[in-house]
Formats: C-alpha cells, sequence, structure tokens
C-alpha cells in the first residue's frame, strides 16, 4: 500500500515591538537574568495586563500580508496550563476569536503554484526560559510576555520539501513587514508540525502527531522525513499510532516522544476577565493596509515584467528583502538587471553559501559589482579575470578598477602580443598540434588552457581561439 503524509504547521513568531505584550518591559533579547520583567511578567498577585497596541498593529499587518480576514470583535483568553517557566499557570491568548483568519501562502512546488491556506493567527504572550545546570533548574522570566503571533495552517502540506518551502516563504513575508526578526537561532521564530499519513486517495485522515519547537528549515524537513518513515513502518508492521508529542532530537536524527497529545479542552480556555474586548474598525485596518511594503509576489512579478528577469531568478533574488534590496540599488546604479542577476545567482550566493554569511556581510556596494560587470562589457578584463576580481572585491572590499589596476589585469587585446603567446605555446607542444590534426579535438582546449595560463588569464578569450586557428593552419 502506497501513504501519503498530511502536513499542517503552527509557526510562532517573536513581534518586533520594543515593549512586551501586557507591560512596558523591554523585549530586547538576552540581558542578565530576571532583568527584563515586572510584577506582569512575574504573574505576581494584583498584577493588570494592559495590552500594547503595536502587538494588535503588527498581527494585523500580518494578517493583511498573508492574505487573512482582519476579525473585527475578538477576546483574549486564559489558556490553563501548568509550566515552571510560565508563573501564572495559564497563558494570555486567544482562542474561539482570533484576530486574522482564513489566509493563504502560495508556494512553487514541482507540481506548480500550490496554495497553503492558513487557518488563524492569533496574538499571545511567551514563556519565560529554563535553564539547567547539572541537578538544579533556574527561570529567567526576560522572555515572559513577549509578544508572538502563532499562525496555524490547514493540513495542505504533503511532503516534508512543500512544509520546508511553505516555512521559508512565511518567514519571508514577515521579514518584508518586519513585524518579527525572525532570528530563529534566538527562538524569534519556531515551528510544530503535526503530522500523521494515510493511504494514498484516502480522504481520511489518520492519527497525527505532534513535533515540537523546530527552529531551523533543516530540521523541519529532516524532523518530518523521520516521523513519516516512522509511522509508515508502524502501519506496515500492525502497530497503532497514538496521538503524542514529540522533539526532534538533532544527534540521533531521530523524533522522541515527550508527551500525549493534549485536547484543547484539556486547556480550560476562558475569556481573560481583566481584559476587555479587542474592537478593530475600519479606518484602523485601512490605516495599516495603505502603509503596506511590496511583498515578495509582488516584487517577484515587477522583477519579471519590468526587468525580464526569469521566474527562477526572480523567485530567488525576492526571498530575500536584502537580497532584492540589493539588486535594485545595483540597477539603480545604472547596471543591466539580466547581468547584475547573473552575477547575484552565480558568484554571490555562491560565496555567500561557501562562506555561511548574509548579503548585508559583504564589504563592497551594489554600484561596485556595476562597476564589475562594465569592466567586462568594456572588454578590459575577462570573464575569467572578472571572477578573480570579484574574489578581492568580497575579500577587501576595494572597488574594482582600483584592483585591476594595483594588479595589472587589464585584458590583453593586441594581436601581435597574442600571436606571440600563442606561437610560442604552439612550438612548445608540438604533439598537441599533431593530436589535433589527427581528430582529437581536447588537444584544442589544451592549447587554449595554456595560452590562457601564459597569459595570466589576461588574453582577450576571442582573439585567442582566432589567431589559434590561424597559426594552427600554417603549421
Amino acid at each position: 500500500m502506497e501513504f501519503e503524509a498530511v502536513i499542517g504547521l503552527e509557526i510562532h513568531a517573536e513581534l518586533s515591538t520594543k515593549s512586551k505584550i501586557f507591560c512596558g518591559c523591554t523585549t530586547e533579547f538576552g540581558g542578565e537574568v530576571n532583568t527584563h520583567c515586572c510584577p506582569v511578567c512575574l504573574g505576581l498577585p494584583g498584577a493588570l495586563p494592559v495590552l500594547n497596541k503595536a502587538v494588535v498593529d503588527y498581527a494585523i499587518k500580518a494578517g493583511i500580508a498573508l492574505n487573512c480576514n482582519i476579525n473585527k470583535e475578538t477576546y483574549m483568553a486564559r489558556k490553563n496550563y501548568f509550566y515552571p517557566d510560565a508563573p501564572k499557570n495559564y497563558q494570555i491568548t486567544q482562542h474561539e476569536t482570533p484576530l486574522c483568519s482564513e489566509g493563504f501562502v502560495e508556494v512553487e512546488t514541482e507540481e506548480g503554484l500550490k496554495k497553503i491556506r492558513i487557518e488563524r493567527i492569533h496574538i499571545e504572550e511567551d514563556a519565560g526560559k529554563a535553564l539547567h545546570e547539572g541537578d538544579a533548574s533556574f527561570i529567567d522570566f526576560n522572555r515572559s510576555g513577549v509578544p508572538l503571533i502563532e499562525i496555524v495552517t490547514r493540513p495542505d502540506m504533503r511532503s516534508p520539501q512543500e512544509a520546508r518551502m511553505f516555512f521559508e516563504k512565511l518567514r519571508s513575508i514577515l521579514l518584508y513587514t518586519e513585524v518579527s526578526d525572525c532570528k530563529m537561532q534566538e527562538g524569534s521564530l519556531r515551528c510544530d508540525a503535526n503530522v500523521s499519513i494515510r493511504p494514498k486517495g484516502s480522504k481520511e485522515f489518520g492519527v497525527k502527531t505532534e513535533i515540537k519547537n523546530m527552529n531551523s528549515f533543516k530540521a523541519l524537513e529532516k524532523a518530518l522525513e523521520f516521523e513519516i518513515e516512522r509511522q509508515i513502518n508502524a502501519v506496515r508492521n500492525g502497530e497503532r499510532i497514538v496521538q503524542e508529542t514529540r522533539r526532534w532530537d538533532e544527534s540521533k536524527g531521530q523524533t522522541i516522544v515527550m508527551r500525549s497529545k493534549e485536547e484543547a479542552h484539556d486547556y480550560r480556555y476562558f475569556p481573560e476577565p481583566d481584559m476587555v474586548y479587542l474592537v478593530v474598525d475600519d479606518n484602523w485596518i485601512e490605516d495599516i493596509k495603505s502603509n503596506m511594503p511590496e511583498l515578495p509576489d509582488q516584487k517577484r512579478k515587477r522583477y519579471i515584467e519590468n526587468y525580464n528577469l526569469p521566474e527562477y531568478d526572480a523567485e530567488i533574488i525576492t526571498a530575500s528583502k536584502e537580497l532584492a534590496a540589493f539588486f535594485e540599488e545595483a540597477v539603480a546604479n545604472g547596471g543591466n538587471p539580466k547581468s547584475i542577476s547573473n552575477w547575484i545567482m552565480g558568484e554571490v550566493l555562491r560565496t555567500l553559501n561557501d562562506r555561511e554569511m548574509e548579503i548585508t556581510d559583504v564589504k563592497f556596494k551594489p554600484a561596485d559589482l556595476v562597476k564589475l560587470i562594465e569592466l567586462v562589457e568594456k572588454g578590459t578584463i575577462s570573464n575569467t579575470i572578472a571572477k578573480k576580481v570579484f574574489a578581492d572585491m568580497f575579500e577587501t572590499g576595494k572597488q574594482p578598477e582600483k584592483i585591476v589596476e594595483e594588479k595589472g589585469l587589464v585584458q590583453i587585446s593586441d594581436e601581435g602580443a597574442i600571436r606571440d603567446i600563442v606561437n610560442k605555446v604552439l612550438d612548445e607542444n608540438p604533439q598537441s598540434i599533431e593530436d589535433f590534426k589527427n581528430g582529437k579535438t581536447k588537444a584544442m582546449g589544451f592549447l587554449v588552457g595554456q595560452i590562457m595560463k601564459a597569459s595570466k588569464g589576461k588574453a582577450n578569450p576571442q582573439l585567442v581561439n582566432k589567431l589559434l586557428d590561424e597559426e594552427i593552419r600554417k603549421r
């Protein structure tokens, strides 16, 4: 029997507000333990929460960007449970009336464009953080009360790859809107996955398990791959899948049972009695809509229409707000959009990936990349030399003209000088000439390589090929 996976995601994003959701404490990451908190964060008796308007602004902004309906009358609720890092023994969140609902994100999959539906976005407070040293445990409440949005999808994904693509696209949208810094290494963005399997073609859902708190795209994909395979093997061996919460153990490469899965009624939700209803009017929503930035999909379409970029190039460049900004600044400096795109898709991203760096880390400016391209287009340097100049620019931040001048890298286009090099190489390699004349075409490539080596990569490649052909015919 062939199985298919059914995957839904629950993503927590910390909002980039300066103060917490129910008090004026800073949301700054880190700091000495228990220095960013007050009686409200600590849930002390008599402390009353006051909703931070900026949290609602940011959540509405995210909802608009994710094509959601904005619900105009909602209320906060108490979700009752005991965790040592949640001192009130409940979390203030939303339950039956999320602020945003029924949205979607479009993801380009191998089967084409796919719409992943978003069930809801609700606002809530984060918990503190448990610290463990030896046999002792401590609690840091600096994170307690930091505002979150929880984004819950419908179970529309059918593979770990689709889930990863959705998560990447969602992060990109949140970064474009600046509602969250999405620093996964700091826990600003983390993901839970609900996953089940069913016979392919079936409409019934299987029993799902939940994998908690994955904070990287790779972890999400690997955990889902393992869990899907585990469930399939269990079913084939006649075992029963039980509803439970699991965690991803990176070192073991497997999901591990944490606890049996709670149902919503286990939390005994009820309206938060210390807070009034939240009413959002049309003017509030329209004001946020009028200040929305251009989102990745809009930018991608504009690049295709205005710059004639291929869909693939536009998708890659717009996936990162900073990379798109770099591209646009280069175009604004007079560069040819396709040439710039070629360099970004090639040397720029390759070098960034090799060094695990971001585009914001590069030392040279977009205008310098344009100048480098111009040097190639004018024939001042060859493509081979341009890659060496680029490596130097990346390392030092120097302007390309200066590097070319300092290192004497100007392309040799003097026909007489190149012919001398060609003849010298031919004199030194008579066997290659004979091989070429006997039909071994690889010999020509070898000779070109020797000529480029002798000219230190500076010989004009077109002239090299032309003159090499002429001189071989004479022999």
